[in-house]
């Protein structure tokens, strides 16, 4: 089955060209010029795969990702002339998976469609819930509480926590966490890394200095303890 893509790009020459290099690598893309034309076609039909702009006419890019993230676990890969680190950040915060600055050569976009819908696919479907002594995770209500008190995580942090929920007591490389959470050009920014486990240890941990859900596996990558 041909993998069903939603590009929601606003320049029509744009559109085009990445629509005609999906069908060309025998994906079936479907475009919309604007947020409200977006939530049609995801009404109508749930895509693989997301490729959104961030200057749409009628919507700010990354209130939509958030908007998108919080109702679904399609991934998302952004496309956007905005270069600046925090511009990427604000995106991949809001939960996007991937971020390809224009201009962008067709096969790097289609490289990365590619190994976005590789990861979807190869990932197992985890436990919609995970008890671990204190901790409850329930991925179906997107929530997480600690002896019974909620934590409130961002997109991003939420994100981090359910790859590591995935196969609690096994390690995650950090190059695993990174390319799964921030998207595959990321997997050298070592400090994304460290900054956001720091954020979710000083939420769900005690003592963030003495984790004990949280583990660091020195020099190779986290895991979430098992027990």
């Amino acid at each position: 089955m041909r993998p069903d893509i939603l590009v929601v790009e606003d320049d029509s020459s744009i559109a085009q060209f990445v629509a005609a290099s999906l069908s060309a690598e025998g994906m079936s893309p479907r475009v919309a010029a604007t947020a409200a034309e977006a939530r049609g076609e995801l009404r109508a039909s749930m895509p693989r795969l997301l490729i959104v702009d961030l200057g749409l006419p009628d919507a700010d890019g990354v209130d939509l990702i958030a908007q998108w993230r919080s109702e679904c676990g399609v991934p998302i890969l952004v496309l956007s002339a905005r270069m600046q680190e925090a511009q990427k950040i604000a995106a991949l915060d809001a939960g996007a998976d991937d971020y390809l600055t224009k201009p962008f050569g067709v096969g790097e976009l289609l490289a990365r469609v590619r190994a976005m819908l590789r990861r979807a696919a190869a990932a197992p479907a985890p436990a919609a819930q995970l008890r671990i002594g204190a901790l409850a995770f329930d991925r179906e209500a997107r929530s997480l509480a600690v002896d019974g008190r909620e934590v409130h995580l961002t997109p991003l942090e939420y994100r981090l926590f359910e790859r590591l929920a995935r196969t609690p007591g096994k390690v995650v490389t950090h190059r695993q966490l990174l390319a799964d959470v921030w998207g595959g050009d990321q997997v050298d920014q070592l400090h994304y890394l460290r900054i956001y486990m720091g954020h979710l240890r000083a939420k769900i941990e005690a003592d963030p200095a003495e984790p004990r859900w949280l583990l660091t596996e020195l020099g190779v990558g986290y895991r979430l303890a098992d027990e």
